[in-house]
């Protein structure tokens, strides 16, 4: 068979790395849950339990652990974002919430970066959220622990510091909507597939990071995830 040719270098194909193993999990899409968490919905000025709602990030947006952040241009209110990540090993489309399990790989530490101050002018003019949610290097994320390892974590504290203060601290528990939820809602918008990544929304506290910021993100049972703002 003749190799395909094309008329500009193909894109490489985006990886996570995966805990304990050689090998790695190879990125599809990057979904993102809005306003999982009730006291994150509350702090941005929302009801606290509304039909759960998406966008997406792009592969070439995952940062892998330890490499700087840059801080992004045309903003001046860059936001973190502490979230579990859900890495799906089968796809499909209307997934019933009982078998929604199932697809899942395993699970990660993931930092949705949002430039704030664009989202709310995005907001304001009932624009696309594009621009403050899937810029360059805009989802750092941590290895993926596989299911098989650390099972399906119904609850388990999740934190976030800057240069060592306190920030976020939620449970996994306090989701609106439970990673079964959202894998069988998704799915009735979305065929998904193998190799989907969703980041399923995080708690209140987030906050301003500024150039030299260090954030730690910690999900129990998943560890640390530490970015430096450069």
């Amino acid at each position: 068979m003749t190799e395909p040719s094309y008329v500009v270098p193909p894109p490489p194909c985006v990886s996570v790395e995966v805990r304990d193993s050689t090998a790695s999990f190879p990125v599809h899409r990057v979904y993102c849950v809005g306003r999982n968490y009730a006291a994150h919905a509350r702090e941005m000025g929302h009801d606290d339990r509304e039909p759960p709602f998406f966008f997406q990030k792009n592969p070439d947006d995952l940062v892998a652990p330890g490499t700087p952040v840059p801080y992004p241009p045309e903003t001046a209110d860059l936001h973190h974002e502490v979230e579990l990540v859900v890495a799906l090993a089968e796809g499909g489309s209307n997934i019933a919430v009982e078998d929604a399990l199932s697809h899942v790989y395993g699970y990660a530490i993931g930092l949705d970066l949002t430039r704030r101050d664009v989202q709310a002018e995005a907001k304001k003019a009932a624009r696309p959220w594009a621009t403050a949610k899937a810029f360059a290097h805009s989802a750092p994320i941590g290895a993926i622990v596989p299911a098989s390892t650390l099972g399906h974590p119904k609850s388990g504290r999740l934190t976030a510091t800057v240069n060592g203060a306190p920030r976020q601290d939620g449970d996994l528990a306090d989701m609106i909507w439970s990673v079964p939820e959202i894998i069988a809602h998704l799915s009735r918008w979305f065929v998904l597939a193998p190799g989907d990544l969703i980041f399923t929304g995080t708690p209140a506290g987030v906050g301003e990071l500024k150039r030299g910021d260090v954030v730690v993100g910690a999900i129990e049972g998943l560890g640390e995830l530490e970015v430096s703002i450069a």
